[in-house]
């Protein structure tokens, strides 16, 4: 047996989804696109049933490649046997829901409708008669709050009850049914705003939306850094040097601490107190220390930290209403207002950001998106050590810094909205009311997602890792440095030492601004070249990403675009400064 659950966007399909199945979800992309569903089990009458969570759509008549996928994958339920639809209804939205819920009952398959966010209804005056509408559909009803788990056994013990539809209509006349049905089986109560209202469309307005997100955002990072900045202090740290350390260092020591085998899974002993030769989990560079470490120890916590107060952000409403606010500027740069998801996450890390370009529709938006986030978003392990190194040049180098960036994002991407075809589509997002989020299904959300980072970027870092220390070893890393010397002295302006902090950055940003610290730079060689090193390459873990998300060939032309927007913008930077 199969089970479809589908829906209009932002209706709490997935937690539904969620409440079936649990958290042994597999995510994957729809053949021939960049489109996710979610498939799970879950045990009904001692067989394992198939639970698949359909993209969100509106209608059967597709508008969205998203939605297209939607009808692909229900037209092939409809020709496989033992194959039921849940329909995901918003109880406190019944008119526009029931327009997709008409065209479900003209199909050849049972169906179950599922009333959800019942509890909202009495919140906001609303009564429905269930028994009414079920009269009216022809099928099972069934009120579920998903995020409580209240009405989910009755779900799932009313499944073997689901039935075709007996709904008859002419397609033209389908608004004057489900206008019809509303009028019979809803009835609206007077009701007072509540503050969450109030505070709802507060946030959507012009005037009072903008000084609410910039509250948001500047909250959102002081959360973010103090969550990863504690797990890395306090936890991750700790657990790497009196754990793994002793481990390595016993390798290290097995391997003759030198060598080609060590230069690979232990990377380079760095000078320590007393002059000893340690390893260091952050220059060493060997797969078994910095390759686990940079993944697991320096970037989860700010995974964790990012997709927590995401999740948060999603469950409570604001999201959307962020991304509407910030709409009309994303369209300047061939982007949508969903965009600012990929742009907020990339400055918690890139690796994240660049796997949030899938919320974009198309390949030019992705292309561009994951582009402009790469060249001129550091993230926050980065913003640190250029914050350290150049705060003593106060606001003033500061704003030379992150000014640039922010003029450079935006001069990029107007001008690959302009060069590269293809529109922008517009942005087509529910706006839910603002709700409390329950923390079991934001834990189980924030554990998919964490799980989903490991799995998929972990090995490519490994992988990167792997390919840099071999052309360590092969000394093609020097010969690399030596051939970019005259571009690195002559047309940016910095000493021939900077050559390493810049090859270094290749696999971890924050470690090359610090090897800047002891050049005794000047202001000006210090502003160009943190914004150098924050433009002309991704680090190796979201060069990996990348590389995977949007094909070789379009990473290649991505870092084509980093490279001489680096090289140009640093050479302004050093003539005019």
């Amino acid at each position: 047996m199969k089970i479809l659950l589908m829906g209009n966007p932002n209706v709490g399909k997935s937690v539904v989804f969620t409440r079936l199945t649990g958290v042994n979800v597999i995510t994957s992309n729809y053949a021939g696109t960049t489109v996710e569903f979610r498939k799970g089990y879950m045990r009904l009458g001692g067989k394992k049933v198939e639970v698949i969570d359909v993209p969100g759509t509106y209608t059967l008549e597709p508008t969205s490649r998203a939605e297209e996928v939607a009808v692909e994958m229900l037209e092939k339920a409809c020709e496989e046997e033992e194959t039921l639809v849940i329909n995901i209804v918003d109880a406190t939205n019944l008119e526009r829901n029931l327009n997709l819920t008409l065209q479900l009952l003209k199909k050849d398959i049972p169906i179950i409708v599922v009333l959800n966010l019942w509890d909202e209804t009495k919140h906001t005056g609303i009564s429905i008669d269930i028994e009414k509408l079920q009269e009216m559909l022809g099928v099972p009803v069934v009120p579920t709050v998903a995020v409580t788990g209240e009405g989910i056994k009755k779900l799932v013990d009313t499944l073997q009850e689901a039935k075709k539809g007996s709904c008859e209509y002419e397609d033209k006349e389908r608004w004057h049914e489900v206008g019809k049905i509303v009028e019979a089986v809803e009835k609206l109560g007077h009701r007072h705003h509540t503050f969450l209202e109030r505070l709802a469309d507060a946030s959507i307005q012009p005037l009072t939306g903008i000084p609410i997100a910039l509250i948001v955002i500047f909250a959102t990072f002081k959360i973010i850094r103090f969550i990863g900045e504690g797990l890395i202090g306090y936890v991750f740290e700790p657990l790497f040097d009196k754990l793994w350390l002793p481990v390595m260092t016993k390798l290290s020591l097995a391997l003759g601490e030198g060598g080609f085998i060590h230069d690979i899974l232990i990377g380079q002993l760095i000078e320590g107190e007393e002059a000893r030769l340690v390893i260091d989990f952050g220059q060493s560079f060997g797969i078994l220390t910095t390759g686990i470490f940079i993944p697991i120890g320096a970037v989860l916590p700010y995974i964790f930290a990012f997709y927590l107060v995401l999740s948060f952000l999603e469950d409570s409403g604001y999201l959307p209403r962020l991304a509407i606010l910030v709409d009309k500027i994303m369209h300047q740069l061939g982007l949508h207002g969903m965009a600012v998801i990929p742009m907020m996450l990339g400055i918690g890390c890139n690796v994240p950001g660049a796997l949030a370009t899938r919320v974009l529709e198309t390949r030019r938006e992705r292309f561009i998106g994951a582009t402009l986030m790469a060249i001129a978003i550091p993230c926050m392990a980065q913003i640190a050590m250029i914050v350290g190194l150049i705060g003593k040049y106060g606001a003033k180098g500061m704003g030379l810094v992150f000014g640039t960036l922010l003029a450079v994002w935006i001069i990029i991407g107007v001008l690959m909205n302009m060069l590269l075809k293809g529109e922008s589509p517009e942005i087509f997002v529910e706006v839910p009311p603002y709700r409390i989020p329950y923390f079991a299904p934001l834990a189980k959300k924030l554990w998919m997602r964490v799980k989903g980072f490991l799995k998929e970027a972990l090995p490519y870092v490994l992988i990167g890792v792997f390919i840099v220390n071999i052309l360590y070893s092969l000394k093609i890393i020097d010969f690399l440095g030596r051939i970019t010397a005259p571009v690195i002295t002559r047309v940016l302006g910095l000493p021939i030492e900077a050559v390493g902090a810049l090859v270094v950055g290749f696999l971890r940003k924050d470690v090359a601004v610090g090897m800047l610290a002891p050049l005794g730079l000047s202001l000006k060689q210090v502003v160009v070249s943190c914004v150098v090193l924050a433009m002309y390459f991704p680090c190796v873990a979201t060069f990996a990403v990348l590389v995977k998300e949007l094909g070789i060939k379009d990473m290649l032309k991505s870092a084509v675009i980093m490279i001489i927007s680096a090289l140009i913008v640093g050479g302004l930077l050093n003539l005019i400064l």
